[in-house]
């Protein structure tokens, strides 16, 4: 059964979806901690729509990002920017504070358009240092889906991705995180996202240029990873910077991300207050 999280008296928890029903398991704290992994047999569930829905993961978790990490991608950013495939994982921060979920407004930043990008991503489930590529993936928790919306003029302005990719409300993940032996192949999941219901992206993650073990390997020689820690394994091409001329989102503007076998991520752009 997928995993959400939702906040109890202001805590961030996690549970067990089962319909339209959640059974508690614990604290995210507590479940990335390993007290506790799933709903005590007596729990009593609670309506998912009574909730208050909250990230899924620590508020203290890294989210490492990966750009031109799909073929097509790399191709229009060849075309618009001249980047070149790259030798290794382009890897980048997002703070977790803008983790949302599905359902939450995304403001635009002053000055800016906002971009869409449908990506896999995956959550860790323990400490992990020098992973070799053969057993990486056994250090999964979990799958779900992002998008990691991008204020682009901050993004390429200069050669450092931090404020263009870390705009208030600008991480949509979810809907929920299912465990590996949920989804089946990762490798082969149809990605696609869609602004006020015209398809914009749809890619497969069979074109991946790093594979999820490589990504695993190649972070882990430098840093430490962690329980919770989240790695959003990129998007395919047909991203507004790559139309001609670009296209951005403005308040009004709905977009949807999909990953097969995990769910719909569903967010309007709003003016920033």
């Amino acid at each position: 059964m997928p995993l959400i999280g939702y906040l109890d008296n202001g805590v961030r928890h996690i549970g067990e979806v089962r319909g339209d029903d959640v059974y508690p398991i614990g604290t995210v704290e507590a479940f990335y901690a390993g007290e506790v992994d799933t709903p005590a047999e007596d729990a009593a569930p609670i309506a998912r729509a009574e909730l208050t829905e909250a990230p899924f993961v620590p508020e203290t978790s890294r989210v490492f990002c990966v750009g031109i990490n799909y073929h097509s991608h790399a191709e229009e950013s060849k075309r618009g920017a001249g980047q070149d495939l790259p030798k290794f994982p382009m890897i980048f921060g997002r703070w977790e504070s803008t983790l949302v979920t599905t359902g939450t407004t995304v403001p635009v930043p002053a000055n800016e358009g906002l971009d869409w990008e449908v990506e896999l991503a995956f959550v860790m489930k323990d400490t992990v240092w020098m992973a070799d590529k053969e057993t990486a993936r056994s250090h999964v928790l979990g799958y779900t889906a992002f998008n990691d919306i991008s204020a682009r003029k901050k993004q390429l302005a200069t050669t450092q991705f931090t404020l263009g990719k870390n705009a208030d409300r600008s991480g949509p993940i979810g809907p929920e995180l299912y465990r590996p032996d949920e989804i089946g192949d990762v490798d082969d999941l149809t990605v696609t996202t869609t602004v006020n219901g015209e398809v914009m992206q749809n890619g497969n993650t069979r074109d991946l240029i790093f594979k999820i073990e490589d990504l695993i390997a190649y972070i882990t020689d430098t840093v430490t990873m962690l329980p919770g820690d989240v790695v959003a394994t990129g998007t395919p091409g047909g991203v507004g910077l790559g139309l001609t001329p670009p296209r951005y989102l403005g308040p009004g503007d709905v977009v949807e991300v999909e990953v097969e076998s995990i769910g719909k991520l569903r967010n309007e752009i709003v003016e920033h207050s």
